[in-house]
Formats: structure tokens, sequence, C-alpha cells
């Protein structure tokens, strides 16, 4: 079956007998054109299933009332509710936004950079992949003088707005709570430290241990995705290890879960042999048994912030507006999977 022709401006223009600089006119609704000629071109507009190009009207305009937004993972309760704010917000001004997800693919990520720079998006939003190394695509960005803002992830290189959590202060507030609770042998399992947010948790997690005068041991740290599967084969293999942790810290509550699944199928307790705390407070971290204790990262917030420093960029001269780095202070949820002091509190009644 052949594809139907797609209407154009000239299409209306023809059953109407007028220009199609006067339906264009109708379409923008034009002072100078008269309300009976605007009600005529919408009705005939609808009849044709006549679909305006957004693209074309913002080449003409130089502006196209979208932005683009790039994220990791969709699946991240954190990267969905950044989302949701952002649109709430970009929404109330009059914009749309474009959804892209890497899946922490570097080229993914390059290819939609690409498609958003084709479709003529007015700013991008964007937190990077964990294979993003070169920042070439970034750079291309900017040298187009479009907006960009990076939140959660992002390299100081660029020297663009940024919106994030003190991930280095993270690191400490969860060895200083697994320090109460009375671990001596904490292990780490990261993201990627090219990456700067899991350099920073990672430069944490290292001077806390020295803070406390605890030893850093290399087969107690490792790098990872941060995924389910990552979680659970990293966990075995801390496991099999001569000396156990008594102590895990986890990058991503993901690979938390993935980790606490392990060390029930090994019958470890938890927190009592094991404390575990994970990263970004997913819903699931609150409803699993044990809960996992995780930090929270004021998705919500840094998805106001990042749409109204766009605002800001859009709506006034470059050399008015300084550049922004937004660091957010990080909040500890303390749940059971590391209390063992509700566990001690429960045991004594």
């Amino acid at each position: 079956m052949a594809n139907k022709k797609k209407s154009t401006i000239k299409d209306i223009a023809n059953v109407l007998g007028i220009t199609p600089s006067a339906v264009s006119k109708a379409l923008n609704n034009h002072p100078r054109i008269s309300q009976q000629t605007k009600d005529a071109v919408l009705q005939v507009a609808e009849n044709l299933n006549y679909q305006p190009n957004h693209l074309a009207s913002a080449l003409r305009k130089g502006k196209s009332n979208l932005v683009g937004v790039i994220i990791p993972r969709a699946s991240s309760n954190f990267f969905s509710s950044v989302i949701e704010k952002i649109e709430e917000v970009l929404n109330d001004r009059g914009y749309n936004v474009i959804i892209a997800q890497s899946n922490e693919s570097y080229e993914k990520e390059c290819k939609s950079i690409e498609a958003l720079l084709f479709t003529q998006v007015d700013g991008i939003i964007a937190s990077m992949a964990n294979e993003t190394v070169k920042l070439d695509y970034y750079n291309k960005i900017k040298q187009k003088g479009i907006p960009l803002i990076l939140f959660d992830r992002g390299e100081n290189d660029l020297n663009v707005d940024y919106v994030g959590i003190d991930d280095y202060l993270s690191s400490h507030m969860v060895i200083d709570h697994l320090v109460e609770q009375g671990c001596k042998r904490i292990a780490h399992i990261g993201g990627f430290s090219h990456t700067r947010i899991y350099k920073n948790r990672i430069r944490g997690y290292m001077d806390a241990l020295e803070k406390y005068n605890l030893p850093f041991e290399s087969d107690l740290i490792y790098e990872c995705n941060l995924r389910k599967s990552d979680g659970r084969e990293i966990m075995k293999k801390l496991l099999e290890l001569p000396k156990r942790p008594d102590g895990v810290y986890v990058a991503g509550d993901y690979a938390a879960l993935g980790a606490l699944g392990v060390m029930q199928s090994q019958n470890i307790k938890i927190p009592e042999d094991i404390a575990l705390v994970g990263f970004t407070n997913e819903p699931f971290s609150e409803i699993v048994t044990p809960s996992i204790s995780s930090v929270e990262q004021h998705s919500e917030e840094i998805g106001r912030l990042a749409a109204e420093t766009f605002l800001k960029r859009v709506n006034l001269p470059q050399e008015e507006v300084s550049l922004n780095k937004m660091i957010l202070k990080p909040e500890l949820i303390v749940r059971a999977s590391s209390n063992r002091n509700l566990k001690l509190a429960n045991t004594s009644r």
C-alpha cells in the first residue's frame, strides 16, 4: 500500500483560493489576517490532516521551542524524576521536551546529540553515559552556541552549567555511618572512575577510610556499570575473599539490589555479618527485605534547577549569566540493611 502524501500549505491554499503566504500567516495567528480566514484555514488544515513542518519553522524563526534531554537509563527512578520536573518547568514556559536514552553507550549518545542538533533544539540538558570519555560531541553543542546544561554526570573540562550533589561528601557520610555500625573492612562497588562523579565517590571512600585509619585494599574496590547483574557478580567475588568485608558501599541501588540477593542466597545475615548501603534512593530500596540504606540525590530539585538554568540562558545574553555550578547536599537514608543498632534494639526486647 502506497504512503499517503502529506498535505502542505500549498494544498490548503489551493482549496481556499488564497496564497500560501496567507495560509502561513493564518496558521501563525498573524494580526493582519481576518478571523474568518483564520477559521477557514484551520478547518481545511484539519480536513486535510495537515501537520506543520516544525523543522522548517525552526529554521525560519531561529527558535523551535524544543529542548533535548539525554539520560543514561530511563529505568532509573532518579533520571525519570529529573525528567518529570524538567518537563513540568519547561512545559509551563511553552517548551516541549525530546528525551533520548544513551543506555550508557558513547556511540548512542553521539547519535542522540546529532539528532537533537538536526532537530534544531533550543538547548540540551544531559547526563553523560558511563562509556563517555571523549567530549567532542558535547563541544560541538557549545560551538553551535546552543545552551548546554549537565546534571549528575558532567565534566569540568567542558566549562558549562552543572547541577548535582556533593559526591565526595556522600562517600564520607556513608563511611561515617558504616564505621559507627562497627564496620572495619569496607568494600566499594563503584562506577567507572573516568566519570567525575564516580571518581569523586571513590576519592571520598578512600579519604574516609584514611580518616578512620582503616586500610585501603585493592581487592575491596571494583568499577562497573552499576547494573543489578554487576552487583551480583562483584558480590560473589567479594564473598570468595579469604577475609570477607563486613560492610559494602555500592554507588547505585540496582547494583546494591544484586549484591543483596547474592548475600541472601548464601544465608549471610544483613547487617550483622555484612552491612550494605546503596545510592540514589530508588523506590524499591525501602520495600525490599531488608530495606536498603541509600543516598538521596534530590532528583526533583536537580531537574528544577537544570530547567531554570536553561531558561536563564535563553532569556538573557550569555555575558549576563554567570556560569552556574550548583552542588546540593546529599542525604543518607538509613534503613535495615546497615542499621545494626536497630537489630540490637529488636533483640533486646
